[in-house]
């Protein structure tokens, strides 16, 4: 693996990380099987992360997802969204 996914969009605003864009250094996607989120998620009334929406995933616990490998995520972006911050690019093997 010579790269890590990058989070292209990110439209759970209620996320302190959202800003614009996920501003996370990096996100870890977790969950349950077939219910992949965001471990990174975060609601408060503040807003964090980094100055710019640049995140990628760290790690990727959903061992089932196509995209994962050696629990790293594969895919070539990564989509997050809805209320519970669901990985909208999981594809189950």
């Amino acid at each position: 693996m010579t790269a890590v996914a990058q989070i292209t969009s990110c439209s759970t605003t209620s996320c302190a990380f959202n800003n614009g864009g996920c501003t996370a250094f990096a996100i870890t996607v977790g969950g349950d099987t077939g219910a992949p989120s965001c471990g990174t998620f975060l609601s408060l009334d503040a807003r964090g992360g980094l100055g710019v929406a640049d995140a990628h995933v760290g790690a990727c616990q959903r061992l089932e997802c196509v995209h994962n490998t050696d629990l790293m995520c594969t895919a070539e972006a990564v989509q997050v969204g809805g209320d519970t911050a669901a990985c909208l690019s999981y594809q189950a093997r």
